[in-house]
């Protein structure tokens, strides 16, 4: 009994021929027997009778004369639960894991073995990367320590066999160790399992979960269990872990030296020389990428093999993929829906190292939702988003990607959904107009084929087409991809892409970036879904269909660096439009008059066009525009309508306007106002604010943070007091707009720094400086400077202007 209290031990007593009562009050043959060692040893005896009273009170096993305790039947119950409580693994089994030590050791970790409550931690995973291994091992390792424990294995597959109902009975066979366990009902098999287990303290680990439902109905809530229990589950799939795992551990894949282990100990046979391998050997481990699953499988195909067969079977890799290996991986991509399978064929086959937010675009206007669809792959492990907003994927789950693509046709490319070889493209441009119909539905090429217009025209399914350098001919007129969500034809040599209407119902994206030869744009009445068209450096263009006025989904037109164009059309009905970006098209001449409004536009960006005029319809119809650049234009009046209605405007540049000579309108009343870029305006004269004020410089908004008036001809009293801010709140905004104005004031350093060289800012005592000179001379500025460098440094702080006038009209 004093191994109980010191090492832990169970003791489970046998009352044989015994009346527990007379063990545990010391009555019959053991009182005469105390009775008789008291009078020897009373220190012993006092010991005996403690330990044989606890002993009397635990549960155990009476036999005696009565008709129920058969010596027999009552050893084999003896056995069997003896044998239940002991470990049922070995940890010995461990030692032989390679990287199981690192891993078992962030795990328990996370169970936090021995502290109260019921702790759920899941397992997350790749297939094949060691998740069960890894919940084995713990179990091994644990199990012992646990009043019932099970390890139930192949959830899914099991359930998908035999039904939940069948699969809750092996459950409660297992942790309870008997067979005499009936469920009628799912329902029954939830309540039996809460009711036998939450009295006692489980380990349980439950392998290979894909269906929330087997949670359900296998450990439906923390309360199912006793005090001090423990679950593992193991799953490819993170979302079931979100609402019943308190913690998730990812199980990382083996690092280059745990993987050349592993596929060494599955590969080599004692009498072959290693050496003559490890390059071979190399490749194996590349390959693999640290999947566990992999180097097993390859190091025991390849066991017995000699060097040739060696490399062979290397090469055949290539192109044809482990089917156990490809096999175990799939499984994850068989649970998809249809529209996450496109999904991840999609990234799996263009997007790998791609920037997420790009491809995004692309995989949106084909309709593929991967705002959620993306979560639901990372979930599955099947891909992963780099911190760099990249997505990364294992390569041998890109290989089985590309295998699913080429199915049950991996020599006829014809039939493959998704182009990206140049050698399939190749071989149907020499066919040219003989190529046969093609199930294509992605096509993406960095190299285009002559004859590329004629295969192009037999893809009836193409949701979106990537080419670079598309040759110069049209698309043909039975070009009529009516799926078709993304075109992206950069750095194309044509001059239009089709001739006259076409109709595609679905495009939402067009692209033709540095289609330098390209003169004019289609009709956009065709492309009713077009929500995004970008025709930056298209040098030549010089028409824009007058039917993108008119067009109500656009949100975002960009077309800077078109260097001839002059003209864009009416905008009529353009209420989605956000972005309008026709910067460095150095020849328009003209923006155009809005004649409905343009709510969404937040952007608008005309720099270094040769616009002469902003209509007044701009501030009338776009009054939530944020930015709006006009650097470098030929503008001389800035509109009241801006000030008036663009009351959300918050960037606002006209730089190198230079025979910009008025800005009109109640700019001080801009609230969200924080950056005026005015530098190089040498022509600005005045600001005109509500008709009755004119002042070279305006009053401007509190919010503003940034003003830059280099090369203004700003002279001595150009600044107005207005612009001093007291509060000590918006102290800092001051200071940023003071510090701007100083460094454009001409000569003001030297100046400034000998000022406050008398003024000595920092040392002990009042100091007083007069600044003194004739009339004109710069002092107001020069003062104002400083108060504007050095105000935030002081507790309190005023800068008073004006004194003489001042003084004369008031009372003092």
């Amino acid at each position: 009994m004093e191994c109980v209290d010191t090492r832990g031990q169970i003791v489970i007593p046998i009352f044989y021929h015994v009346d527990p009562s007379d063990v545990r009050k010391q009555k019959g043959k053991y009182g005469e027997a105390f009775s008789k060692h008291k009078r020897e040893n009373k220190h012993k005896v006092e010991s005996w009778r403690e330990a044989l009273k606890k002993a009397g009170n635990l549960s155990g096993w009476v036999i005696n004369e009565t008709e129920n305790s058969y010596e027999a039947k009552c050893i084999k119950e003896i056995v069997d639960k003896i044998s239940n409580r002991l470990p049922t693994l070995t940890t010995n089994v461990n030692k032989n894991l390679i990287g199981i030590e690192a891993r078992l050791r962030d795990l328990k970790s996370k169970l936090k073995i021995g502290s109260d409550g019921v702790r759920i931690v899941g397992i997350w995973g790749v297939g094949g990367g060691g998740k069960t291994t890894l919940a084995s091992a713990a179990y091994a390792e644990l199990s012992h320590q646990f009043e019932a424990h099970c390890l139930l294995q192949n959830i899914r597959e099991e359930s998908n066999k035999h039904g939940l109902k069948k699969l809750q009975k092996k459950f409660l066979k297992l942790v309870l160790k008997t067979k005499d366990i009936k469920v009628g009902s799912e329902l029954e098999g939830r309540s039996m399992i809460e009711r036998k287990l939450c009295g006692k303290r489980c380990l349980v680990v439950l392998d290979d979960v894909d269906d929330v439902k087997q949670l359900e109905e296998l450990a439906g809530a923390h309360d199912w269990f006793g005090e001090g229990s423990r679950i593992i589950i193991t799953t490819r799939d993170e979302h079931l872990l979100t609402r019943h795992a308190d913690k998730v551990y990812e199980v990382s894949l083996l690092s280059h030296d745990e993987a050349m282990e592993l596929f060494r100990r599955h590969a080599y046979r004692n009498d072959k020389p290693i050496e003559d391998y490890e390059m071979l050997s190399e490749e194996v481990v590349s390959y693999a990428g640290g999947l566990p699953l992999a180097l097993e499988v390859l190091g025991a195909f390849l066991y017995d093999k000699n060097k040739d067969e060696w490399k062979c079977a290397l090469a055949r890799l290539k192109d044809i993929p482990d089917d156990e290996v490809t096999k175990r991986l799939k499984i994850s991509y068989d649970g998809l829906t249809p529209h996450e399978k496109v999904l991840f064929l999609d990234i799996a086959c263009f997007f790998r190292g791609e920037d997420k937010d790009e491809a995004m675009k692309v995989l949106d206007a084909c309709d593929l939702h991967p705002g959620i669809g993306i979560k639901v792959l990372v979930q599955k492990s099947l891909i992963k988003v780099s911190k760099k907003g990249r997505f990364k994927m294992h390569d041998l789950i890109e290989e089985m990607a590309h295998y699913i693509v080429r199915g049950e046709h991996p020599k006829n490319p014809e039939k493959h959904s998704r182009i990206w070889k140049e050698e399939d493209i190749a071989y149907f441009c020499d066919m040219g107009a003989d190529a046969p119909p093609m199930e294509t539905e992605v096509l993406l090429l960095y190299h285009a084929h002559p004859r590329l217009s004629d295969v192009v025209a037999n893809m009836k399914k193409l949701r979106w087409i990537r080419l670079l350098g598309y040759p110069a001919s049209s698309f043909p007129s039975n070009f009529q991809p009516k799926e078709l969500g993304y075109l992206e034809l950069r750095w194309s040599q044509q001059k239009e892409l089709w001739h006259e209407y076409k109709h595609l119902p679905n495009l939402k994206i067009l692209d033709l970036t540095r289609s330098s030869e390209l003169i004019m744009t289609p009709d956009f009445d065709g492309l009713p879904c077009l929500e995004r068209l970008i025709l930056e450096y298209c040098s030549s263009l010089e028409e824009i269909h007058p039917s993108i006025g008119c067009h109500k989904r656009l949100v975002h037109v960009k077309m800077g660096f078109c260097g001839k164009l002059k003209m864009f059309p009416p905008i009529i009905h353009m209420e989605k439009l956000e972005t309008l970006d026709l910067s460095f098209c150095k020849q328009l001449q003209q923006f155009p008059d809005i004649e409905s409004n343009m709510d969404s536009l937040v952007t608008l960006d005309l720099r270094c066009t040769n616009i002469e005029i902003i209509p007044p319809s701009v501030g009338q119809f776009c009054t939530n525009l944020i930015s709006f650049d006009l650097r470098c234009t030929n503008i001389e009046i800035i509109p009241p309508s801006v000030g008036q209605f663009c009351t959300k405007l918050v960037f606002f540049n006209v730089t190198n306007c230079r025979r910009l000579k008025r800005i009109e309108g109640i700019f001080h009343l801009l609230r969200s106002l924080k950056c005026r870029n005015l530098s190089y305006c040498a022509g600005l004269q005045y600001f005109h604010q509500d008709g009755l004020v004119s002042l070279n410089l305006p009053q401007f908004p509190r919010p503003l943070r940034g003003l830059d008036l280099s090369d203004c001809n700003l002279g001595d009293g150009d600044i107005p007091s207005g612009w001093v801010i007291t509060d000590t709140e918006n102290r800092y905004e001051a200071k940023c707009i003071k510090e701007i104005v100083n460094k454009n004031l001409i000569g003001i350093e030297a100046r400034l720094r000998d000022l406050k060289s008398k003024l000595r800012i920092g040392l002990d005592g009042v100091r007083i400086v007069g600044i003194w000179g004739v009339g004109g001379g710069g002092k107001t500025t020069l003062a104002s400077a400083a108060y504007a460098e050095i105000s935030h440094q002081f507790e309190f702080h005023c800068l008073l202007e004006n004194i003489p006038e001042e003084s004369s009209k008031h009372v003092r």
